[in-house]
């Protein structure tokens, strides 16, 4: 009777040089820039409609996974962001206005 010969996969990844995959840096989800968006603008209190507009926007998208209106408002709100930034307006920082810049240019 012959021996099978088992092999593990951790071995046999060793033979072939295969090293695992790196991670990357990925653009944040529409989802999370977008709440993060919406607390500046809380924070800040500037654009109420906005704010409405980008909370049901979000509601719409966890019920539907379509993200075309968060889309929209992330629009509306990189215009109002960026007039607030260039103001110096504290509690506008480079990093969320540079995620919202990334997931539009992703989309």
């Amino acid at each position: 009777m012959a021996k099978s010969i088992t092999k593990t996969p951790g071995k046999t990844a060793a033979k072939t040089g295969a090293s695992p995959k790196p991670k990357t840096a990925s653009a944040p989800s529409i989802e999370k820039v977008s709440e993060d968006t919406l607390k500046t603008l809380q924070t800040l209190g500037i654009d109420q409609q906005l704010q409405a507009d980008l909370e049901w926007c979000l509601g719409s998208y966890r019920s539907d996974q379509n993200p075309s209106g968060l889309y929209e408002m992330m629009e509306r709100a990189k215009v109002v962001l960026n007039a607030e930034k260039a103001k110096k307006t504290k509690g506008v920082t480079a990093k969320t206005v540079g995620d919202l810049e990334k997931v539009l240019k992703s989309r």
